[in-house]
């Protein structure tokens, strides 16, 4: 676990939004979790993120992310930061998860904006300085307005980061011009990475730290490639990589099973040449072919099945 007094230097470059895995029956995979999460590792990722976005965490218990919490951290062993997906748009679940996260070990919090219910902006800022004041590790607000139907806007990002628990702002508002204009406002130690794979070109080339990425866990070291192109002054060589990551979709073929929990769904038959077809121009030695993953059977959702302390 990392010291909230330590500046946030590791927050940077492509760090993977992890996927769930799951067994046919349901349960979490967390064999292939743990090789997840050592693929980043081993291309170079500062960071992983556990149970947020693409995670399925709305489907997940509170039991099964504490699980995938305690894997990452057991796997990484201080090789990466584990950034733990621990939002919720009730108050009291977003408090008592970031505490569940830190006994578990993880270096950070991710915690988004509440979704669904539209808080008023003070709202946001009560809500999200309860979730600091309920732990010591560092928090990572989460903007996705697509998603939550509510966006925190730049003055709401201000507020909370004049407090030295608040280190970082996952912007998934697809806003290219945000960094310019919220970064006059924000402490210099305050993180931005972009949470929109379309942006991050843009968003790192304007001087902003990084993207938490769909796109870095099919491609890891492509990504990583770009961070370093980036770092080095190499701009043409990074916007050339980063043009071959755009056909791209959110997609992780071929590690896992493809198993999904309802209410997503696997990839149809029409669409699955298109994305092998992409995935192959960008001839990365490191993936594995598609035509070698497993057949994806949808799996019901154990969140509405059982209560958060059935699982240990």
């Amino acid at each position: 676990m990392i010291s909230q007094a330590n500046p946030a230097s590791w927050l940077t470059g492509y760090i993977a939004d992890l996927p769930t895995p799951f067994e046919k029956d349901a349960e979490l995979d967390l064999d292939a979790f743990a090789a997840l999460c050592e693929r980043q590792i081993n291309a170079g990722a500062s960071a992983i993120i556990v149970g947020e976005t693409a995670g399925e965490a709305p489907t997940l218990t509170t039991a099964e992310r504490l699980r995938l919490f305690r894997c990452a951290v057991d796997t990484a062993q201080g090789r990466a930061r584990i950034i733990a997906g621990a939002g919720s748009n009730s108050t009291d679940r977003a408090i008592e998860l970031p505490r569940q996260a830190e006994r578990a070990g993880t270096d950070a919090v991710l915690s988004v904006a509440p979704y669904y219910n539209k808080p008023m902006q003070e709202g946001m800022v009560a809500h999200f300085r309860a979730v600091a004041a309920s732990t010591t590790l560092p928090v990572i607000l989460h903007d996705i307005p697509a998603r939550t139907a509510r966006e925190l806007t730049d003055t709401t990002v201000e507020r909370l980061a004049d407090s030295a628990q608040f280190i970082g702002l996952r912007d998934g508002a697809g806003d290219v011009a945000r960094p310019v204009r919220l970064r006059p406002r924000l402490p210099p130690r305050f993180r931005l990475l972009t949470g929109d794979d379309a942006t991050a070109p843009a968003y790192m080339m304007a001087g902003e730290h990084g993207c938490m990425s769909a796109l870095a866990n099919v491609i890891p070291g492509v990504c990583q490639a770009i961070c370093v192109n980036l770092s080095e002054g190499r701009l043409q060589s990074a916007r050339l990589l980063s043009s071959r990551l755009s056909p791209i979709s959110e997609l992780l073929l071929g590690l896992i099973r493809p198993d999904t929990r309802l209410p997503l769904v696997p990839l149809d038959e029409t669409a699955k040449p298109l994305v092998e077809a992409a995935i192959v121009h960008l001839s990365d030695e490191d993936l594995v072919s598609p035509r070698r993953a497993l057949p994806a059977t949808p799996v019901r959702d154990r969140a509405c099945s059982e209560l958060p302390g059935d699982r240990s």
